[in-house]
This record gives C-alpha cells, sequence and structure tokens, in this order.
C-alpha cells in the first residue's frame, strides 16, 4: 500500500506529540528527526549489500523495537544509534540527541512509556518506506522538509532561523538559471546552509544533479543538514561545521578561497558579531578589498561580500536573501553598495513580502549576483512582489501562483506596471545608489476621486467609466448597453435600475461569448490531458505530470484579458495539493483500484445510484416537515404556564418516557382532556418523526451495501472514468469556472458603486432635506412646540 503524503505528515507531527512538554521544539526536533532518519535508511538498506549506507546489526530500527518496554530503552537506543552512525562515518550527525536524558524525557516508567509509543508511531504501516517506489517520489525529503517548516513555526522567532520557507528557496533555485548546468560536476555552495533545504532545493533544478557544499556555524543543525542530504539522495553532499566568515571552510590549494558554480544563501540577519575572530581590515581571503569594510555591528555587507567572492569569476551566479535594509542604508555601507553595482554584479532584486521567515518578521529581498557578463550590464531588473502572499497562522506564506509569476517575470525580464520593471544605471546612479525598490516601481492605487460637479448636477464622469476599460475590450458592447450619454459633456447616465445591473452583464451576448471561449479553453486543456491522466501507472512520474498539466493550463490563459492565468494556476495547484496529489501517488504505487479513500461514496452514487438518492432526498423532505411541524407545535404549547413545559426534563428537553408518564396520570381525569389531547398529538409527531428518520435510516443501510458492492464490480474503465473525470476534471474546472464569477461581480460591484454614489445630486438632496424639515416642524406645532 502506497504512503499518502498527508497520512505520512500526520503520524509524524503525532510523534512530536509524545515528545512536547519536557523539551521545545528546537530541541525534540533532534530526536524526532533522527528516528525519521534510523526508519528511513532501515527500510531503503538493511540487508542489502553494496548499499550507499550499510545498517549493521544492532543498529537498525528493528533493534529498536526489540526494545519496546524495556526498563533500559533509552541507553540502548543511544548504542543503537551509535552503532549505524560509527558504520557510515555519521558520529555528531545523528548521535546529536541523547534519548537517555531523564531531564527531557521523564524519569522511569515515563521515560519507557514515552519512547515506546514514539518507537511504535515509527513502526506504522503508514511510515513503512520500503513500500514506497512511486518514480520521482521525494517522499522523505518532502517529509523532512514538513517537519523542518513545523518546527521552526513553534520554535519561535529566536530559534526558527534553521529553515528556509521552502517557496523561497524554490524562487532563489529557478532565478539562478541552474536549469542550465551541463552536468552533475557544476558546484552549488550555501555558506550559512542552516538545514540545506536551500541547497536541495536549487540542486533538484538542475537536470543532472549538481555536487553540493555547504557550511553551518551550529553543530547541531550542520547534523539536520547532513541527515537532511542523506533523504534526499545526496549523501555525498560536502556539508562542514564553522564559522564562514572567521573561518571559511573551503579554501583551494594556494590557501584563497574556493569558488563554485552557483551559490545560495540565507545567511543571519544583522548580527552584531560578525567580526568576531575576524580582521577584516586585513582578511586574508581579500573579501573587503575595493568594495569597503561593513559596519562593526552589522554583518549583512559581510556575508554578502563573501558570498560574491565565492563564484567563479566571468561566469558564476548566486542568489542571497537580505533585509531590505542593505538596499537604502547610507554612509560605509552606501559605499560598499555601490561599489557593487558599479561593477555590474546584481542583476536583479526582488522584495519580498513582510514576516515570510521565521527568525524575523522584517521584510526581505532576493538579490540575485550573476558575474558573467557583469561588465557589461547596465541596469538592474527589480520586483516588488511585497504584495503576493496569503496568511498561514502566524506567519505570511507564498502561494504557488506568486512564486511562479516571479520566476517568470524575472527570467523574462518583463515589465509590469506596479510590480516589474528594468531600471537603468544611470537611474540609479542619479538617486546616489539607493536600491530601495519603492523609489523605482511605485505601487501605490490610483485614488478613487469624487466628482463634485456629478455630485452637484448628476450624471456618471466618463472618467470613471472610461478606467473599466479592461472589460470594455472584452465586452465591446456592453458599455453601450449599460451607459448613455448625457447632456452634459463627460458624464453619462446608467441605462438599467441599479437592482438589474448583473443580470444586464451575465445576459449580455459578450459575456455570454467570453464564458464560452473560457469553456472551450478547459475543455481543450481536458481533452488533452483526461487520456493521460487514464494512463497513470507505476513509471509516472507524478511531479513531472503536474508541472505539465499546470504548465499548458497556463499556456491556454496566457492571452486572456480578464481571467489572470496565475489565479487559473492556484485553483489548479490548490486542488493538486489538497487531494490529487495523494490519489495520483497511491495510483502509482497500487494501479486503478476502486476504494471508498480514492473514490468518495458520493461519486458513486451520483453515477450508479439516482433513483436510490432521490428516494432519500424525499423521505429527508418528508422529515423536515414532520419536524417542522412538531417544533411549531412545541413552541405553541411550551410558554409560561404551557402544557408541554411541564414534561420537559432538567435541560429542557420533550422525552417520550416523560410524555408517556404525564399522560398515564391524567388519562382518567375529565379535567385534563385538553392537555390529555396535546400530549397525545405531541407523541404522535415524535412518533411520526421517528418513524420517518427509521426510513431514512433503512433506505441509507441499503444504499451503502449497493455502494459497497458496486466498488467490487467496478472495472478498470470505469474506475478511471470516474477518477478522471467525475472527481478531478469536475472539481477543477468548477473551481476555475469562479473567476468568472469574480470578475462579473467586480464589475457589476464597481458600477453599483458609481451609481449609488452620483445617484441623488446634492441639491436633490437639500429639497429633500427640506421637505423633511417642514413635516418635522409641522408636527412639534401640532404638539405644541413653537419657536
Amino acid at each position: 500500500m502506497a504512503i499518502k503524503k498527508s497520512d505520512l505528515y500526520s503520524k509524524l507531527w503525532q510523534s512530536c506529540d509524545e515528545l512536547r512538554g519536557g523539551m521545545d521544539a528546537s530541541q525534540y526536533k533532534d530526536y524526532v528527526l533522527i528516528l525519521l532518519f534510523v526508519k528511513y535508511v532501515t527500510d531503503k538498506y538493511y540487508g542489502k549489500p553494496d548499499s550507499l549506507l550499510v545498517v549493521p546489526d544492532g543498529g537498525s530500527f528493528h533493534d529498536m523495537v526489540k526494545l519496546k518496554g524495556n526498563s533500559e530503552i533509552g541507553d540502548k537506543m543511544n548504542k543503537i544509534i551509535h552503532n549505524l552512525a560509527e558504520e557510515n562515518d555519521l558520529v555528531g550527525v545523528i548521535t546529536v540527541a541523547d534519548f537517555n536524558d531523564d531531564d527531557k524525557l521523564g524519569r522511569g516508567k515515563e521515560k519507557v512509556d514515552r519512547l515506546t509509543n514514539l518507537i511504535s508511531i515509527f513502526e506504522s504501516d503508514s511510515l513503512d518506506m520500503s513500500k514506497n517506489s512511486a518514480d520521482g517520489d521525494d517522499l522523505l525529503g518532502d517529509a523532512y522538509e514538513y517537519l523542518m517548516r513545523n518546527f521552526a513555526t513553534e520554535s519561535g522567532k529566536s530559534k526558527g532561523q534553521f529553515y528556509t520557507p521552502a517557496e523561497v528557496s524554490r524562487i532563489m533555485a529557478k532565478v539562478i538559471g541552474v536549469e542550465n548546468s551541463k552536468s552533475r560536476g557544476d558546484t552549488i555552495y550555501d555558506p550559512t546552509c542552516g538545514s540545506g533545504s536551500l541547497l536541495l532545493k536549487a540542486a533538484d533544478e538542475a537536470p543532472f544533479g549538481l555536487t553540493i557544499y555547504g557550511q553551518e556555524k551550529d553543530n547541531t543543525t550542520r547534523a539536520l543538514a547532513k541527515m537532511n542530504m542523506i533523504l534526499h539522495e545526496n549523501a555525498i553532499a560536502d556539508i562542514r561545521q564553522g564559522d564562514t566568515l572567521s573561518s571559511p571552510e573551503f579554501l583551494k590549494s594556494d590557501g584563497s578561497l574556493e569558488t563554485f558554480h552557483f551559490a545560495v544563501a540565507n545567511p543571519p540577519f544583522s548580527t552584531k558579531s560578525w567580526r568576531n575572530g575576524l580582521d577584516p581590515e586585513n582578511d586574508v581571503y581579500g573579501r573587503f578589498q575595493g568594495f569597503g569594510i561593513p559596519p562593526a555591528k552589522n554583518g549583512d555587507y559581510a556575508f554578502l561580500l563573501h558570498f560574491i567572492h565565492s563564484l567563479k569569476n566571468n561566469k558564476g551566479k548566486g542568489a542571497i536573501i537580505l533585509p531590505h535594509g542593505v538596499l537604502f542604508r547610507g554612509n560605509v555601507e552606501a559605499q560598499i553598495r555601490k561599489n557593487i553595482v558599479k561593477r555590474g554584479l546584481i542583476k536583479g532584486i526582488i522584495g519580498l513580502p513582510p514576516n515570510l521567515f521565521y527568525g524575523t518578521g522584517i521584510p526581505a529581498s532576493i538579490i540575485v549576483i550573476d558575474k558573467e557578463d557583469a561588465d557589461k550590464r547596465n541596469g538592474i531588473f527589480m520586483i516588488d512582489a511585497s504584495s503576493g502572499f496569503i496568511k498561514d497562522g502566524n506567519k505570511n506564506r507564498l502561494r504557488e501562483r506568486d512564486i511562479h509569476k516571479i520566476v517568470d517575470v524575472f527570467k523574462g525580464q518583463l515589465e509590469i506596471p506596479k510590480y516589474s520593471r528594468f531600471v537603468d544605471i544611470k537611474e540609479i546612479e542619479e538617486n546616489d545608489y539607493n536600491l530601495n525598490i519603492p523609489r523605482y516601481i511605485d505601487t501605490q492605487e490610483e485614488e478613487d476621486i469624487q466628482d463634485i460637479g456629478a455630485h452637484l448636477m448628476g450624471g456618471i464622469p466618463n472618467r470613471d467609466i472610461d478606467d473599466l476599460e479592461k472589460y470594455w475590450s472584452v465586452y465591446p458592447n456592453l458599455k453601450d448597453e449599460l451607459f448613455s450619454p448625457t447632456k452634459r459633456e463627460g458624464y453619462s447616465k446608467l441605462n438599467v435600475e441599479t437592482k438589474d445591473i448583473k443580470s444586464t452583464i451575465f445576459s449580455h451576448d459578450d459575456f455570454v461569448k467570453y464564458s464560452n471561449k473560457v469553456k472551450d479553453k478547459l475543455n481543450n486543456w481536458k481533452d488533452k490531458y483526461v487520456p493521460i491522466l487514464k494512463d497513470i501507472d507505476s513509471n509516472t512520474k507524478p511531479k513531472e505530470l503536474i508541472f505539465d498539466i499546470s504548465e499548458d493550463l497556463i499556456d491556454a490563459f496566457s492571452d486572456s484579458k480578464l481571467i489572470d492565468k496565475y489565479d487559473v494556476y492556484q485553483h489548479l495547484m490548490n486542488y493538486w495539493l489538497e487531494t490529487m496529489r495523494d490519489d495520483i501517488y497511491m495510483i502509482s504505487e497500487n494501479g486503478f483500484i476502486a476504494n471508498e479513500e480514492l473514490i468518495p461514496d458520493d461519486l458513486i452514487i451520483n453515477r450508479y445510484f439516482k433513483e436510490e438518492k432521490k428516494v432519500i432526498e424525499e423521505l429527508e423532505v418528508k422529515r423536515d416537515e414532520i419536524t417542522r411541524q412538531k417544533e411549531e407545535f412545541e413552541e405553541e404549547h411550551s410558554r409560561e404556564e404551557g402544557v408541554l413545559e411541564e414534561v420537559k426534563n432538567d435541560r429542557g428537553n420533550i422525552t417520550k418516557t416523560n410524555l408517556n408518564k404525564r399522560i398515564r396520570e391524567i388519562r382518567d381525569d375529565q379535567d385534563a382532556e385538553d392537555e390529555l389531547k396535546i400530549l397525545e398529538q405531541y407523541l404522535k409527531l415524535m412518533d411520526t418523526e421517528s418513524e420517518a428518520k427509521k426510513k431514512i435510516r433503512d433506505a441509507e443501510k441499503k444504499l451503502q451495501k449497493k455502494v459497497q458492492a458496486k466498488y467490487k464490480e467496478l472495472s478498470k474503465a470505469e474506475t478511471q472514468d470516474i477518477l478522471v473525470n467525475d472527481k478531478w476534471i469536475v472539481s477543477i474546472i468548477n473551481e476555475i469556472n469562479t473567476e468568472m464569477d469574480r470578475i462579473s461581480n467586480r464589475l457589476t460591484n464597481r458600477i453599483k458603486e458609481l451609481s449609488e454614489r452620483y445617484g441623488e445630486t446634492l441639491p436633490e438632496m437639500e429639497t429633500e432635506v427640506e421637505e423633511l424639515s417642514k413635516k418635522v416642524k409641522s408636527h412639534l406645532q401640532r404638539m405644541g412646540f413653537a419657536w
């Protein structure tokens, strides 16, 4: 059985629940990730000769399972991990957590139970890595990223810096052009690599992979990076520990800095202790020569200059994340920035939204360095992507659409108003080499100006109508349908009632024609991919499949004037991440086998059991009518001193027990005939309602039996058709069609706003006020008030 990513993530987070309380996320992440690592290498390499890693006897997850309930479980787990580490030169990498630590894990039985439960979670079938073989799948790598993201979220502001959000990593990997790499021998370097996510995302973009080098100051975080490399099939990556600025680990034979084809980095922002162990005035690596020495209490430019010097001359390319301050701060930093810009080293700057990163809430930017043809560069390409994000808990997160747009615009050097432009070096010189993005890209929305003349004399300003040109270019005749000129030049009147604006738009021929064009685009896309989706098998590479599907969808809408192709893309990717991805991984592993997990009941019912569904719906209507009658009857007779009020229990509910008891008490009482009649009527309604509910339950049980039998009868072709057409395609197209509603509603709301704004002139309002004032005065006079 294939592992569903969502199930895997759930199990892994469940393992974290076992450890919360005794330590914070920055500590318990080590325990969980080490166990994940041991489980993974055991499933993948145990008993296999000539494997990349050796899993010795006494050094496997199987050995841990034997320890469940053992009073010395913590100590013995340490020994198992140490045996595995010694065999594979991983001492100091997977031996950083002490599984026998009483302070963190508890004492005696508490510790035994906690570690036993932890092992049991990893023993689950949901975490059996040996069964997963979907081609192109990076299941464990994705799981590791999931854990790192959640650990960073829980670790808080001061301890989450080991992780760069995957969305930002993907952008950096794409904008430095690693897809043009010619061989795995091409190198990539991260001087502050943290958990290694940036390096891995970049290497993943290269067609043949890349040779990975990284340095990390914190030894525990370096261990995370090394495990991350192994889990991502990059076991030979060279990850070293040390302070990059004072003790760079990667040097040439002559003692100078090693240089690389590509580099990525997310160094600590504005670190004050960057000079520790370093004499920048006499830097042996010459990193500051010709540029300037960064201020003593801010290391941003120290990291940037080290980064630049670590790229190969004339061809090195890299992307580094730095706070916005590096773009505009003055004094010595302004001089360093000028020297960097004058050398043509900065190819582009991408301004990111605030609150993306776990170590800080301040906004940051990606600075793209490119040494190829730097001497010929005559400007810098800038993107202001600060408004493209979604709230995710207490952080902001880039959406799939934001990532795609940034990459498309940067790689194509596309100039988009209020979003991106190429800034000539002369303009930068005129601004004293200040690179603050708002100086060059104005993102302010146009002010919605109130027209005094329209308020006084009526009519809708043509200026406001013309501002809707993007709609009129698609609906050329709709404008004349909605508006006509007034006697006053520059103003128009609305030809329909405000309440009829939406229906006029939706029923207009231009709108219908455009809607049909959108349908045709979706149908053409669907017709191409339905056969491909039905052919999914064990050779399918899910990540390549969704790439092809999504890129074709973007291409289909690239010339649409109203529908944003990136909005369409986001709808597809939402469905992929929520549902379709797990389905495809399951199919690629198990084939098209019909079950409730893959095909929900309602799809079977809608296709094969419409009559049965209709019968149940009719029964539900009858039940609802009986329930309504019962509630009305109860309300009528439950008021103060009402008959039904006396048969309610302590919770205010009427029970059959209380009803029957009261009926028995008053059955022979002639003075209680009216009360008896009411109680018997209500009891009859209760019985009728119960009977109606029973009929529904019986019908649902019969239908469920038919559905279960149908699952077993479904052929492969039927399963493919239901899954692809009824589930995936319908869901995706329905979501994309909401874009048409959004477009129409935006146009409707704007026209309605203008109509209501200028619908009543100031003189008309003054006249109305005057008439109302007269009426009030008249009423007051009749009441005896006069002045």
